[in-house]
């Protein structure tokens, strides 16, 4: 088959659908050529972990029983590895949920040398300059709180679906273009004079103020590299997406709009818009729509050990789980074009919250689960150590972040690394 370049699209009948990554397809920044299929990265979260008894399988191993919870994902039991026992060591309560993907909290992050940056940005800073979105983060309400850049900044993730198609799948006028690449350009030039300025306030600045200046400095050094990219993009049309199939005739439910949510998500890691995405369910979240549900997220987890309202609160993990699994069948059935397997085996997917259960405000065996990424996948594992102790999570992160070639041992409160290998 002759080369095809990347921005070429399918027409017919009114349409424009931009062809996802084929064989002979060009790709990526520099348009080279496709030499072996992308890793991706799915991370799915919610701030208030799981029911322990209906989360965790009953026992370990990879001949383990799904447990209600996971049961629909029951179709992925043999590439799946379901994680006890590990969590980020901190005292029980609220607000330490939002250390979930990085393992600190922002008030004791200078001790660290990535700050309280989420390993999701440590990925994406890795891949960023390969696609057109470095990250892709999206919830139905904000809370959610687990994606961090290097300088404590909270990255707030996209509440409305029709917004989220817009920034993926909507393209700008000429007129907007041009207004859009002299904004980039002006930027540079306003980098390119705080640098200068930067650079004379550093040789007089003390120790302790040089640490900080070396953060902003990082911070421009980001800045710089994200106009970069926008000037590349800023031309090349976007993929087309129909989103109407979630929302004509259908009523708009919870149910939908995630739908719409994780279908959309899919289409930007088949078109290579983005390897790194992440999707929340936040604790005011309302799920009402859902059979069996009355009370709002939040309220079931606060139920006094009441049957009837944990009954409630598994049918929202539950749901939660199935959203996934919907999702994840859908890359399962895309081919991956210049290697074996699907795009699920090409797509690192995480599970798992910063909070053990709400229930009890517990932060320790938070519910973790890891499927797809190529692996070789271990069932339910007990990660305590030989002495008891819970793994700490970042140890996982550290395998999530080698899987990306990203060359590292160390990431934040880890010990080491988790034996995840690839088959």
């Amino acid at each position: 088959m002759a080369n095809i370049n990347r921005r070429n699209v399918l027409r017919g009948l009114g349409g424009v659908l931009t062809l996802p990554l084929l064989e002979s397809l060009s790709y990526g920044a520099d348009d080279t050529k496709l030499k072996a299929a992308p890793t991706r990265l799915l991370i799915v979260g919610n701030p208030m972990g799981a029911h322990p008894e209906h989360f965790f399988p009953k026992d370990f191993g990879k001949d383990f029983t799904l447990s209600p919870t996971l049961k629909s994902l029951e179709w992925l039991k043999d590439r799946m590895t379901v994680i006890s026992h590990t969590d980020h060591g901190m005292n029980n309560g609220h607000g330490r949920e939002i250390s979930f993907l990085s393992g600190v909290l922002p008030a004791n992050a200078a001790a660290y040398p990535e700050k309280n940056m989420s390993v999701d940005q440590v990925i994406a800073r890795h891949t960023s300059g390969q696609v057109r979105y470095s990250s892709v983060n999206a919830a139905l309400e904000r809370g959610i709180r687990m994606n961090w850049t290097a300088n404590g900044t909270e990255l707030e993730p996209f509440t409305d679906p029709q917004k989220l198609f817009d920034h993926l799948f909507l393209n700008l006028s000429p007129e907007e273009k041009k207004v859009r690449r002299d904004l980039i350009e002006r930027n540079g030039s306003i980098l390119d004079a705080v640098n200068g300025q930067f650079t004379k306030l550093r040789q007089r600045a003390s120790q302790s103020d040089k640490a900080r200046l070396d953060q902003f400095a990082n911070s421009i050094r980001e800045l710089e590299g994200s106009f970069a990219d926008r000037t590349l993009w800023v031309d090349r049309d976007k993929p087309k997406f129909d989103i109407s199939d979630h929302f004509s005739g259908y009523e708009v439910t919870v149910d939908n709009r995630y739908n719409a949510i994780f279908d959309m998500i899919a289409y930007a890691f088949q078109t290579d818009m983005t390897r790194v995405a992440s999707i929340g369910f936040p604790n005011e979240l309302k799920y009402t729509d859902i059979d069996g549900v009355t009370r709002s997220y939040h309220g079931c987890t606060h139920n006094g050990q009441n049957e009837d309202i944990i009954a409630e609160l598994v049918a929202i993990e539950s749901f939660q789980i199935a959203q996934l699994s919907r999702c994840l069948k859908k890359l399962d059935a895309i081919p991956e074009p210049r290697s074996e397997g699907s795009m699920l085996d090409h797509t690192v997917v995480l599970f798992g919250s910063g909070m053990g259960y709400g229930g009890t405000h517990s932060n320790r065996n938070l519910p973790i689960m890891v499927a797809g990424g190529g692996f070789k996948h271990l069932g339910h594992i007990d990660a305590r150590s030989t002495s008891g102790s819970n793994m700490p999570l970042c140890n996982l992160y550290v395998t999530l972040m080698q899987r990306f070639g990203i060359e590292r041992d160390k990431f934040n409160t880890s010990t080491g690394s988790f034996g995840l290998e690839l088959a």
